[in-house]
């Protein structure tokens, strides 16, 4: 009877969750894609944003914007929303039509061609540094425009792996013990490495403190291997973490909401590499299995979706986000890890996948996100930003 019991209640809490997004048609709006990217992960953006428009195409009017590595942004053609829907195209391609250049004015948005492209809201589909660091954020909120996913502060936070460990602990949420380098400590001051690392106990995992998509993460077992991993973090970031290394599994949990966020069934990651590394997320076809649910007892489900939503909350995340989880092998501890707020969003990606076996298929999930960041859009426009005004009333 107790496993009735928990169907009966979770599909509850499904119904109450998704009651605003089934009964929701959205009326046909003007939704601009924003992709590539100055980043690391600029090609895992294409791929992404391939699949987004696969599937809002043609619910939606669609406005590509392409950002290059140099951080450029063009207009793409009219037609080629439909033509990427059509033909099924694994990744967009960026056009650099000096023509379609986009430039910005500060209160009003995008501008071609000496005209405003008319925006309802903008879904930057942005992974790592200028997209998903607050950088983006922080130029919509200066345009005026509403936008998809976690504010300016959230996706700050949510980059900055130290900072979000700082947090959580300050929340008295689960972490791996770690410490931070910056490059200046360590070639400027010669502040040695193996002081941080040796207390941890190896392995160690030195990871760039403000990079998606395991860029730049090695894998060190014995302290001859720390210098050359650590120059390989500082080529992507000025700050490294060294993390002690724990034998567990990987659980990976959705989160989607504004004030009252919701958790989704965990999955889990099985890489058949040594650790979930970029070869095997994104070049490998083979590099991962992913378990959807993850292979674990009830209350331990229940356990990472409570701690996927504190986490969430605690940084001031908004829209959507991954939270994702290490669950010791030998002692069944759950540990933190790390929050990704524009996790990959391709049809097989864990995220939309998670919410799929939730019963919020990706279709309903796309409208979902679109209408939170539009409603969360309008709760800032009811705020007073002229005080003068405001003590004369």
């Amino acid at each position: 009877m107790e496993g009735v019991y928990r169907i009966v209640i979770e599909f509850s809490r499904l119904v109450v969750a998704y009651a605003p997004s089934i009964l929701y048609t959205p009326p046909m709006r003007t939704v601009l894609i924003l992709y590539g990217g100055k980043s690391g992960e600029h090609e895992v953006s294409l791929r992404s944003a391939a699949s987004i428009v696969t599937h809002l195409q043609p619910r939606y009017r669609l406005l590509l914007v392409g950002i290059t590595k140099e951080g450029r942004f063009y207009l793409q053609p009219e037609a080629y929303p439909s033509q990427v829907a059509a033909g099924k195209i694994e990744a967009l391609a960026i056009e650099e039509d000096p023509g379609r250049k986009v430039s910005l004015i500060p209160g009003e948005g995008f501008v071609c061609n000496g005209s405003l492209l008319p925006v309802d809201i903008v879904f930057p589909i942005l992974h790592g540094t200028f997209g998903e660091d607050g950088t983006i954020q922080g130029l919509l909120e200066t345009l005026d425009l509403a936008y998809v996913g976690a504010g300016v502060l959230g996706s700050a936070l949510g980059m900055d792996k130290e900072m979000t460990k700082r947090v959580w602990a300050q929340e008295g949420l689960p972490i791996v013990p770690y410490f931070t380098l910056t490059s200046v400590e360590w070639k400027e001051k010669g502040q040695p490495a193996a002081q941080f690392a040796d207390p941890l106990g190896y392995p160690v995992f030195v990871k760039p403190a403000c990079i998606g998509s395991s860029v730049g993460i090695s894998k060190v077992k014995e302290p001859k291997d720390l210098k050359q991993a650590l120059e390989r973090a500082f080529k992507f970031d000025t700050k490294v973490l060294i993390e002690k290394g724990i034998d567990a599994r990987e659980i990976e949990c959705s989160v989607v909401g504004n004030h009252n966020p919701i958790a989704f069934t965990p999955g889990e990651v099985v890489p058949s590499h040594e650790f979930y590394d970029y070869e095997a997320k994104y070049i490998d076809p083979k590099g991962a299995e992913l378990k959807i649910p993850a292979e674990i007892p009830w209350e331990k489900q229940t356990q990472i979706k409570e701690l996927a939503v504190k986490a969430y909350r605690s940084i001031g995340v908004e829209g959507f986000a991954r939270v994702d989880f290490f669950l010791e092998r030998s002692t069944g501890t759950v540990y933190l890890n790390e929050i990704n707020t524009i996790p990959g969003f391709t049809s097989i990606s864990m995220f939309p996948r998670m919410c799929a076996f939730d019963g919020l298929a990706y279709a309903e999930l796309l409208d979902r996100l679109i209408q939170l960041g539009l409603e969360r859009y309008q709760n800032r426009k009811n705020l007073s930003y002229d005080y003068l005004q405001d003590t004369h009333q």
